[in-house]
């Protein structure tokens, strides 16, 4: 046999994804140019790797092994990467992080300068609920974890990035009566909500139950921009990170409707296990944040100030 590294990676990410097409567009290649080089690793063994049935592909249970196995091999090229990199002085290896989904609008830009600075090292990045996030931290899963709240079971160190503010919004459409909306207004709107296990589905809860709200109909989302969306459509109203609904209040397709009590005011923040053995990497990347926060958020976030 004689297959090379390239139709292994390939391969696996066929297995990963179950399409060519996708696995084309996940490794910047053309999907001819996938499909030879599946054809290829095929023509290496007598037994099936996958099956075709319709338009789908299927991988056969020996393409599981083989697709297992292929990720090993991989996992140990990886190694060979990072240790040849490590000898010449760089940074290598992973970056795991997990972030609560609203946190994907923020934790790219506190990233990407790190990322492209240190070429031999991969980030993974887990987007998620805040339940899933703590749970990841807290099996020491992850080296950070990005948050709006602070998990008070944990012992953790942190460090603050910037603020985090939650309005009343609703559709274009929404004419307000007053100045403010008041709490009568408020029991007939039809409210969306996160799911449960979410910061945001936390903070609405919370500020709903302290206005001692009777709320008028309840419904529930399982993602920021499909709450966005059903917003937008007129679906229902919600309590919305501003950071996430930038360019629909840009374009008007949102309005923030005015309520006494709101904005809700957290702050974003960056957090690890104190008790976790840091890698370098990890190390750096801390070292990274401290110095370039203010710039960062300066940068690309001045626009919150408008609001």
């Amino acid at each position: 046999m004689n297959y090379t590294l390239h139709q292994l990676e390939i391969f696996l990410k066929i297995a990963e994804l179950q399409s060519v097409t996708k696995a084309s567009e996940a490794l910047y290649l053309t999907q001819p140019a996938v499909s030879i080089q599946l054809k290829k690793f095929q023509d290496q063994f007598k037994i099936p790797l996958f099956e075709v049935v319709g338009r789908r592909i299927y991988i056969t249970e020996f393409g599981e092994e083989i697709a297992q196995a292929a990720e090993k091999i991989m996992e140990e090229v990886r190694a060979i990467d990072y240790k040849a990199l490590s000898f010449q002085g760089e940074l290598a290896g992973k970056l795991k992080i997990a972030i609560v989904s609203t946190a994907k609008y923020v934790m790219p830009y506190f990233l990407s300068d790190f990322i492209n600075k240190n070429r031999g090292v991969d980030l993974i990045m887990d987007v998620t609920n805040k339940a899933s996030v703590i749970r990841a931290l807290e099996n020491n899963e992850v080296d950070f974890a990005m948050v709006s709240t602070i998990p008070k079971k944990l012992k953790i160190n942190r460090i603050e990035l910037m603020r985090n503010e939650l309005y009343m919004v609703g559709g274009r459409d929404y004419k307000l009566k007053g100045k403010h909306l008041s709490k009568a207004e408020f029991q007939k709107l039809p409210l969306i909500y996160r799911e449960q296990g979410s910061a945001t589905r936390l903070a609405m809860e919370k500020f709903i139950d302290s206005k001692k709200i009777s709320t008028y109909k309840k419904m529930e989302l399982t993602s920021n921009e499909a709450l966005k969306q059903a917003v937008i459509s007129g679906l229902g109203f919600s309590i919305m990170p501003l950071i996430g609904i930038k360019t629909a209040l840009k374009l008007g397709d949102l309005q923030i409707i005015p309520v006494k009590g709101l904005p809700i005011v957290t702050n974003w923040n960056l957090i690890w296990l104190s008790s976790k053995n840091m890698s370098t990497i990890a190390k750096a990347h801390i070292e990274h944040i401290e110095e370039n926060k203010e710039a960062i958020t300066k940068k690309h976030f001045h626009w919150l100030d408008n609001y």
